[in-house]
């Protein structure tokens, strides 16, 4: 018999008005990139619509579980600014939010379900679906018909059992997506799934279904890989009698045209891109435009901040067609972040990657950081182009010469030693007596300024390509080593000759 009191008390909890969504990860890992895509958008329909935003964390498969995943979740979410309005640290008013703190409530509502007529209890020996794609050929199951006699008394005498959906023999079912419109599906093709399992626990589809009643969940964002479990999902919330809530089904990311994203193709995950040096903004937003198009006159937008995207979200902005993850498109959204970041919160993201390489504390990595910024995709570029600070680097002579600045190796070997004096008489060792110096000896030789500047930051980086010119780079190694390095380059040119 189902316990109806309880049921009844369970049922007068659920929240009633408004918009509530929910994300509902499994901890079995990092936070991939259309996990972290359906998270957005779970979110952004909850704020678009004041509505509110649930965290559920979906365990009952314990056999995948990982240790610390949890706080992954909890860490990733927070990083994204998706703050949740009811959860497991927060608590709220149809606790418990996590799926094995709540596995007793699952056989109630399968009793039930069975004394409504939409479940019946299966003693058969082979307990799991007998649905295979491609292949699938429905049988009876020998327990679908069995006398409510014989069903107490295999009970009683204490025959395992797993409760199954009784999906009706005949006709259509009917389910609406937000996303993919009207869908239609002959109940010839589904299974009686099993709903609770011989050992008492839920399938995922049950308890989800359950879980999204009890806590009055508005609307349902998913994979489309679920849209063949919806007709089942849609019959047993008519079972049930319940409120079928609106579905929103998101077409995969894929890593190319024929392929999903996948871990175990070496995708990305969310803390691999952070680790790869990519803001967490970026990805955020990069991420949200992958299957979602802003519309009206936010169309041509593509940089969003979080407001700005709870502003304009839709549901009618959410794409059919599979989106495809763009490694190089998120590289142009992140350096678009590093470039409007305030300077001093860009220095504080940048030190760990400027230290990786100017091990010297006596170098300012702010000052490094201001030379970086306006040069800079991702921040693991950052050691490579700055490690020149700590140690000068092997070069060879020929770097000297170049082009455009026509500068060979005895007209730099000349301006090295006039620039050479000229700095060792500069006593105020700031940006604009340094550029100063250079411009004044450029005027005087009748030159161009590249044509000082150039052999000038040669022999004090040693690189062809740098983060800011000569200038910057003879400030922030100050004068004493800006000279050490010009009285080397000197020397390198006049063996060269």
């Amino acid at each position: 018999m189902a316990d109806m009191n309880w049921i009844n008390e369970m049922e007068g909890r659920i929240p009633v008005g408004g918009v509530r969504t929910r994300f509902a990860p499994s901890p079995t890992g990092y936070m991939h990139v259309g996990n972290l895509r359906t998270a957005l958008y779970t979110y952004l329909i909850a704020r678009h619509y004041d509505g509110t935003f649930i965290l559920r964390i979906e365990d009952t498969d314990q056999g995948r579980l990982v240790e610390g995943a949890v706080d992954v979740i909890y860490k990733t979410m927070r990083e994204c600014g998706l703050s949740h309005d009811e959860g497991p640290d927060v608590g709220g008013p149809v606790a418990p939010y996590v799926q094995t703190q709540r596995k007793g409530f699952y056989i109630k509502y399968a009793q039930w379900l069975v004394e409504r007529g939409h479940a019946y209890y299966c003693f058969c020996e082979k307990t799991e679906s007998e649905e295979e794609e491609a292949s699938f050929v429905r049988t009876a199951d020998p327990c679908r018909n069995m006398s409510k006699e014989e069903v107490e008394a295999k009970l009683a005498a204490g025959m395992p059992y797993v409760i199954r959906q009784r999906i009706p023999e005949e006709g259509s079912v009917t389910f609406h997506d937000e996303i993919f419109g009207d869908i239609t599906v002959e109940c010839s093709t589904l299974d009686d799934q099993v709903l609770i399992k011989r050992d008492g626990l839920p399938t995922y589809n049950f308890a989800n279904v359950v879980d999204d009643h009890m806590m009055g969940i508005t609307h349902v964002v998913r994979g489309s890989e679920y849209l063949s479990s919806a007709p089942k999902y849609n019959l047993l919330y008519e079972g049930f009698g319940w409120n079928i809530p609106k579905y929103v089904h998101c077409s995969p990311v894929m890593r190319d045209a024929h392929n999903k994203m996948s871990k175990r193709h070496g995708d990305p995950s969310y803390e691999d891109l952070i680790a790869q040096g990519y803001l967490t903004e970026a990805v955020v937003n990069y991420v949200t435009l992958l299957g979602w198009s802003p519309r009206g006159e936010y169309a041509e937008q593509e940089i969003f901040t979080m407001d700005e995207l709870i502003k304009v979200f839709d549901l009618q902005g959410i794409s059919k067609s599979p989106a495809i993850f763009d490694i190089e498109k998120l590289r142009y959204f992140n350096s678009a972040y590093i470039r409007a970041m305030e300077s001093e919160a860009f220095a504080k993201v940048a030190e760990p990657f400027i230290r990786q390489a100017v091990k010297n504390e006596a170098y300012d990595a702010a000052a490094i950081a201001a030379i970086l910024q306006q040069r800079c995709e991702v921040l693991t570029d950052i050691p490579e182009k700055v490690d020149f600070f700590d140690e000068l680097p092997e070069y060879e002579a020929e770097l000297y010469i170049h082009k455009k600045s026509k500068t060979d190796i005895p007209g730099s070997l000349e301006m090295l030693k006039k620039m050479s004096a000229v700095f060792e008489a500069t006593e105020d060792w700031s940006d604009e007596n340094i550029l100063t110096a250079m411009t004044d000896m450029a005027a005087a030789e009748g030159v161009k300024n590249a044509k000082v500047m150039w052999p000038v930051r040669i022999a004090i980086a040693g690189k062809a390509v740098t983060p800011g010119g000569a200038v910057e780079i003879a400030r922030i190694l100050g004068k004493e080593e800006t000279l050490r390095r010009m009285a080397f380059g000197i020397e390198k040119l006049e063996k060269s000759l």
